[in-house]
């Protein structure tokens, strides 16, 4: 029997989502394969009831982190469980701090002539004096250039905590305020007007492989947490009824993301279609997807085929096998 213990809760403004993911991981998994150990961070940073951690993780075959955001997802508790041997489900260290940083990723892809939305990172283009006073005039060119409405986001952050549209300038200071409570770095991105949102889940470490596409239908202006986790009323169309073309699209480019970002394990690929100019953009990836019973990772898995319980068999899998390989690297040092 695999003994797996799973990290949830953390410092992070999505501590809630996370422990409803975990709860739902927990369940799925199968009793008769695993040994499950919940593990719940708090808010302030302590291991509840475990007075030594990395002697009582390495105790366990694997752990499965789902702590998504802010200390979980962006690298450093993958960092923490390198350092100490610790076999663990989902992206390494790198491709988890690249999936976070929005303005970073959005780079990346660029390089890799992935098409992304007009952005602009706050801190270096949207500065402000000690006092508050006008944003400098090459902010305001950049603006000009976008034009509203705009998307203003923590740059590391996920579950759309902290996420403005805002359509008039006299909207902007207080957006820039509500994102900068979540991050000190902030991404203003162009909206595009009247789009659908597509999303696609990626499995796998060297071959990845994508799932069908599925769509979103937010029940408010754009895909905010409310939408997402709250009033319950936006859909989810798995398959999307799209073209099989921009169904072959999605998905390549999702895979083209993956191999960009060089991840492992598993990631959610994001993305914004103009159906108007019939263009489609690359919005973000996440490397911790939601697992709660609402959301679209394991959804979009089991419409491929794949079971919610054999996708966690397979992520546990995938966790290992990359582990085994480094190790086996690390011993020719």
């Amino acid at each position: 029997m695999i003994k797996i213990g799973v990290i949830f809760g953390g410092q992070s403004g999505e501590y809630e989502v996370s422990i409803v993911s975990a709860r739902s991981v927990m369940d799925a998994l199968d009793k008769k394969k695993y040994k499950i150990t919940p593990i719940k961070i708090s808010k302030k940073g302590v291991w509840v009831g475990i007075d030594n951690p990395i002697k009582f993780l390495k105790k366990l075959d694997i752990v499965f982190p789902l702590i998504h955001g802010t200390t979980g997802e962006d690298g450093g508790l993958q960092g923490f469980l390198e350092f100490f041997g610790i076999p663990y489900v989902g992206a390494g260290v790198m491709d988890s701090a690249l999936g976070m940083d929005k303005i970073v990723q959005k780079r990346l892809f660029q390089q890799e002539n992935l098409p992304v939305v007009d952005f602009v990172e706050m801190n270096s283009c949207l500065r402000r004096n000690d006092k508050g006073g006008n944003r400098n005039d090459k902010g305001g060119d950049i603006l000009r250039r976008i034009g509203f409405p705009i998307f203003v986001k923590p740059a590391r952050g996920g579950s759309s905590v902290g996420i403005s549209l805002v359509k008039h300038a006299k909207n902007l200071d207080s957006a820039l305020k509500l994102a900068k409570k979540y991050d000190s770095k902030v991404i203003v991105e162009g909206a595009v007007p009247e789009n659908r949102e597509f999303e696609c889940a990626v499995l796998g470490n060297e071959k990845p492989k994508a799932s069908v596409v599925g769509e979103v239908l937010a029940s408010n202006e754009f895909y905010d947490y409310n939408a997402k986790y709250i009033d319950g009323k936006s859909e989810i169309i798995i398959p999307a009824k799209i073209p099989k073309q921009l169904s072959a699209q999605i998905r390549d480019m999702s895979i083209q993301a993956y191999k960009a970002l060089d991840c492992s394990g598993m990631v959610r690929v994001d993305f914004l279609y103009d159906f108007k100019a019939k263009k489609l953009y690359l919005n973000e990836v996440n490397t911790i997807p939601g697992f709660t019973p609402i959301s679209m990772y394991p959804k979009l898995w089991e419409a491929s085929g794949l079971s919610y319980p054999k996708l966690l068999d397979e992520l546990v899998k995938l966790g290992m096998k990359r582990h085994k390989q480094r190790q086996k690297l690390l011993s020719n040092l």
